[in-house]
């Protein structure tokens, strides 16, 4: 578990070795458990909010001046279908609602005074490890491949992409 201090010279060393940082593409998620709130392990719920929010959080503030610095920095944040409230996904529900609002308030806050853009992904059904554990009966193989949807994640990061701010950005239709 990172503590803000090991994130800050973690941005400390980028800046040393490379001078900026253009972007930053959060990834990054457990599972949790699926089950009714009211059920919910508490201890369970509280690794899925720090791994999936608290960490996302921290590891962003503690890169803001470093990206603040690029011509047109980027964070680019994973979202989830299940983020428009789904009952029984718990912790990895709420956690990708507040991973949305982060980018919305990041958004909010840093539009007027730099170029910098925040970005959610929502890379909808993939096939992952997660997935699979989330649906056991389904076919993987019909599902597309991270390598299929990474394409939309580097062009978030690019210049082409400089006028899309505070946007979730669907893969795959809904």
């Amino acid at each position: 578990k990172a503590t803000f201090a090991q994130m800050n010279e973690l941005a400390t060393l980028i800046e040393k070795e490379f001078g900026r940082l253009d972007g930053v593409l959060h990834n990054a998620a457990i599972l949790g458990a699926l089950t009714p709130l009211e059920m919910y392990d508490p201890i369970t719920f509280e690794q899925v909010m720090h791994i999936n929010t608290t960490a996302v959080f921290m590891l962003t503030q503690a890169l803001l001046p470093l990206l603040k610095t690029a011509q047109s920095g980027s964070v680019v944040f994973t979202s989830s279908g299940v983020a428009q409230v789904r009952a029984f996904w718990g912790a990895y529900a709420l956690s990708k609602q507040a991973i949305e609002g982060m980018s919305e308030i990041f958004t909010q806050e840093t539009q007027r005074l730099t170029a910098l853009r925040f970005n959610c992904i929502n890379p909808g059904a993939t096939r992952t490890n997660m997935r699979a554990h989330a649906f056991p009966g389904e076919d993987p193989y019909t599902l597309k491949t991270p390598e299929d949807i990474m394409p939309a994640y580097v062009y978030l990061m690019t210049d082409e992409a400089s006028g899309i701010k505070g946007q979730v950005v669907h893969c795959q239709p809904k």
